[in-house]
């Protein structure tokens, strides 16, 4: 199986979509799948523009919308997660993972799905330790502060991550892994990015969540993007102990290394996105901690039965089969012909593929909870035993770079 990677797409799937094919002509090849580390922006009309953590100036539509819309349709299965410039709103509507468009699946807030015979796991967002320990407090439409903490890491995801026990084949996060220089050429790297070298020497430079998931998952393969630049690892998971390749990439931008194509040994076809069994198991049974607040989730309640689940799980996949409910349209499409958007605000809506989900699963329907609203998002972990995290402390390995900032900057210079 012949997979690309992508770094940042920032929403450019024109130019990426041409890449492969321009790659595929050249190298008479065929990719059978691309998977993206973030920053994907998912934007289908001005108004989601409204969601995504971007100044107002540099805030534009992309090509997104074209295959939201079905004007263009991917011409090879997409799979991306979340970054820290994201269409928020819509994100959340599938927080489970799901369809963003016609062969575009969104691994969710976190997720495992399959594709063929391989697994691929991800963790969407960026590492802050001020809202990693808090619930999901966030609701659309967002305010100054939650625009900006929608798309940090929250323990939840993490810790039903970690209760993964099948193998991996492939796992991805917008930030890198915590100590993942030392696994990898760290000068050359510094003659590139020499701000780095200080967060290397003082061991903050990445996420303490990834890091834990690398030692736990132990993938063969780590796919990373975030903070613009190609680096790869070799990471020896103890003596004798399996290897995970870790590669992140750059933005998608002339001359820059954005895209790299990887050869995996799989199952033959066909190759389809589908259902892992052992993830839905997990999904099951913790949903009921879903921290709906900002206090943080009360894992301890959770009976884990996770083997019972399984069962559960399987004879349902069984009997329904293991494909992903269909994509549909929640928004209005992006109409390039009309200068004022004059559809819906960017409030929550309930995706039909999430309620189906949950409907399979036997799991109410809570992302649109109003609880979150009614307690304010400055509660601090400091007073519950549930995270090591203050809410004040500044430990943050990278911060909320406005990366299209740098993006728009760059465009200027090139």
């Amino acid at each position: 199986m012949k997979i690309a990677v992508e770094g940042c797409m920032h929403g450019d799937l024109d130019n990426v979509y041409k890449t492969i094919a321009d790659l595929e002509r050249d190298e008479n090849t065929k990719i059978d799948l691309l998977i993206c580390c973030g920053d994907f922006q998912a934007v289908r009309n001005k108004k989601d523009l409204e969601s995504l953590n971007v100044k107002p100036k540099y805030r534009q539509m992309n090509t997104f919308w074209k295959y939201y819309s079905g004007k263009e349709v991917a011409p090879v299965p997409t799979i991306f997660i979340g970054g820290n410039h994201e269409a928020s709103n819509y994100l959340w509507e599938l927080y489970y993972g799901g369809w963003a468009a016609p062969n575009i699946f969104f691994l969710g807030f976190a997720g495992v799905i399959k594709f063929g015979s391989i697994r691929i796991g991800g963790l969407s967002g960026i590492y802050n330790c001020r809202h990693y320990s808090l619930g999901h407090f966030e609701r659309p439409p967002y305010n100054e502060s939650d625009i900006r903490s929608i798309y940090h890491v929250r323990e939840y995801d993490v810790h039903k991550l970690m209760q993964v026990k099948e193998p991996i084949d492939i796992f991805l996060s917008h930030d890198w892994p915590l100590g993942i220089t030392d696994c990898g050429n760290w000068r050359e790297l510094v003659k590139k990015k020499p701000s780095f070298e200080k967060e290397i020497q003082e061991r903050t430079l990445g996420s303490k969540p990834a890091a834990k998931l690398l030692e736990k998952l132990k993938p063969s393969y780590w796919f990373s993007a975030h903070l613009h630049c190609k680096f790869s690892a070799l990471v020896q998971h103890g003596e004798g102990g399996p290897m995970t390749k870790f590669l992140a990439l750059d933005k998608c931008l002339p001359g820059r290394k954005f895209l790299q194509i990887i050869e995996i040994e799989s199952d033959p076809g066909p190759f389809e996105i589908c259902y892992d069994e052992e993830w839905l198991a997990i999904t099951r049974t913790f949903n009921v901690a879903f921290p709906l607040t900002a206090r943080p989730a009360d894992l301890r309640s959770v009976q884990a039965d996770t083997e019972g689940s399984r069962q559960w799980v399987r004879s349902k996949l069984n009997t329904r089969g293991n494909k992903p409910f269909e994509f549909t349209r929640t928004a209005p499409c992006h109409d390039p012909s009309q200068p004022v958007f004059n559809g819906s605000s960017a409030e929550h809506h309930r995706n039909p593929q999430t309620k189906a989900l949950l409907k399979f699963l036997e799991l109410p329907y809570l992302l649109d909870n109003s609880t979150a609203r009614n307690e304010p998002s400055s509660y601090s972990p400091s007073v519950s035993k549930a995270g090591p995290y203050s809410i004040n402390n500044e430990d943050i390995p990278i911060d909320d770079v406005d990366e299209l900032e740098e993006l728009t900057a760059a465009d200027t210079e090139e």
